[in-house]
């Protein structure tokens, strides 16, 4: 099935006014997704089952006491960002994401970036968790492999089976894909919070001293804890690519945004509030642990439950990079049709009304980077945050032009207030202080070249949409 370009005269995904009353399908299913299963994909995009495990002990490293505190300060940044994407979410709905938020708002070279920074993002996170499953692979493979001597399973084998089986189940049936992300993070989340809740209450109802005495903390490192936390948000905004598919998307597509990052938000906090207080009297600190709820789970007393958390993050992985390739296969579906990339990509199979050939090569690409690092032996946790440090950059860029692109949509259509100016604002400058982070203090290598690889990135596409287009005319 192939859908035809539509043009800015008639693109029902491009609005003039306040109101917007029908969704173009791109040959998606219409109607498919529930509340629920939108707000699953919102929510599989940020892992939030993973944050525990790999984030928040970084965290620690730099808020130390402050860890909770720095979540909840950019829980409030993100609810920021996503009053903006909810604003715009509440009367267009599209597979094109924050990118048709700013087609029409700003000059096209912005827009033109943030599809490219929005694809990138998908795609490089979709990299990251591979690794992170490949990591916790083998947490399970390696004990095997001694034990028993069963043969070593090499890293690129197993990203090979995480973004094949993503690109498949993405290429088939989102609807399928919507429900099983829903259980597999719901069950994962259960299983931290009942470790996390024991915690609390073996320490007793009161509040924990330590963690809110500001006077003892470090304003610095919380602020660098701040713009870390925010790594763990990337993707919330992600349900805004069911557009197509949600069930009364200008209601339930602005809810699931909030929701997932109000949810998350809460669930950092408290996750990491009893992560510091699980791990105060402990011989290693958090900040040096590679699996805190193994020892977590230990000290609250059920110490089976560490190694089905594991079971549970792994799954987690795969759950997020699923995520990933639908996203970013929703985005490049619009992209197609809008000129910004291969026309044959606007392709949606007739069976399945997913976008097919975009699914298969989103997660080609994503299985590029974690594999050809996983053949120079980078480890699965490397990959995790090298990649996942990347997909920051392109967030942070999209994040920032939809804030701006609210603006100037408002004042178009006679709605600019003080409030929201001051929502604009403060959610603008709050994405370029997280992007200003990556690069003062400088961090080490290989970290300090990603800014430059990403830009490079950005550069090489827009050259070559330059020159797609002069060659077109």
């Amino acid at each position: 099935m192939h859908q035809e370009p539509p043009t800015a005269d008639h693109d029902p995904s491009i609005y003039d006014g306040p109101k917007f009353a029908a969704a173009e399908t791109f040959g998606l299913r219409h109607n498919a997704l529930s509340p629920l299963e939108t707000l699953a994909q919102s929510i599989s995009t940020i892992a939030p089952s993973t944050s525990p495990q790999l984030t928040i002990p970084l965290v620690f490293v730099l808020a130390g006491q402050g860890t909770a505190i720095a979540y909840l300060i950019a829980m409030g940044l993100m609810v920021l960002v996503g009053l903006c994407i909810a604003a715009f979410a509440r009367e267009s709905s599209s597979p094109g994401s924050l990118y048709v938020y700013t087609r029409r708002s700003l000059p096209p070279i912005f827009s033109s970036v943030t599809a490219l920074a929005l694809f990138f993002a998908y795609i490089t996170t979709a990299s990251a968790v591979i690794g992170g499953f490949v990591a916790f692979s083998y947490v399970f493979l390696d004990p095997l492999h001694s034990r028993l001597g069963l043969p070593h399973v090499p890293a690129v084998l197993l990203v090979a089976i995480a973004a094949a089986i993503a690109g498949f189940v993405a290429y088939h049936d989102v609807k399928v894909s919507a429900r099983l992300m829903l259980y597999i993070e719901g069950i994962s989340l259960t299983l931290i919070a009942i470790v996390t809740a024991t915690l609390l209450l073996k320490h007793g109802l009161h509040f924990d001293r330590p963690q809110l005495h500001l006077g003892t903390m470090s304003p610095r490192g919380i602020g660098l804890g701040v713009m870390l936390a925010i790594f763990s948000f990337v993707g919330f905004e992600s349900a805004t690519t069911l557009g197509a598919e949600a069930r009364n998307p200008l209601r339930s597509i602005p809810r699931a945004v909030i929701e997932s990052a109000l949810l998350a938000g809460v669930f950092f906090v408290v996750a990491g509030y009893g992560e510091v207080l699980g791990f105060r009297n402990a011989t290693a600190a958090l900040g040096d642990s590679s699996n805190p709820f193994r020892y977590l789970s230990t000290q609250a007393g059920i110490p089976f439950l560490g190694p089905i958390i594991d079971i549970g993050v792994l799954i987690s992985m795969f759950a997020a990079t699923l995520a990933c390739v639908i996203a970013a296969s929703r985005v490049l579906l619009l992209m197609a049709h809008h000129g910004l990339a291969p026309q044959r990509l606007t392709h949606t199979n007739a069976t399945h009304e997913t976008p097919g050939e975009a699914s298969i090569l989103a997660a080609i690409l994503a299985f590029l980077p974690a594999a050809g690092l996983a053949l120079h032996g980078t480890s699965g946790a490397d990959i995790y945050g090298w990649m996942g440090t990347l997909a920051v950059y392109g967030f942070l860029t999209a994040y920032g032009l939809v804030a701006v692109a609210l603006t100037f949509h408002l004042r178009h259509t006679r709605r600019l207030t003080t409030g929201y100016i001051l929502l604009t604002t403060a959610a603008t400058l709050s994405m370029l202080l997280a992007m200003a982070s990556n690069f003062y203090p400088i961090p080490p290598s290989p970290l300090r070249y990603f800014p430059y690889l990403y830009v490079a990135y950005l550069g090489a596409a827009l050259l070559w949409l330059t020159l797609s287009t002069r060659t077109a005319r």
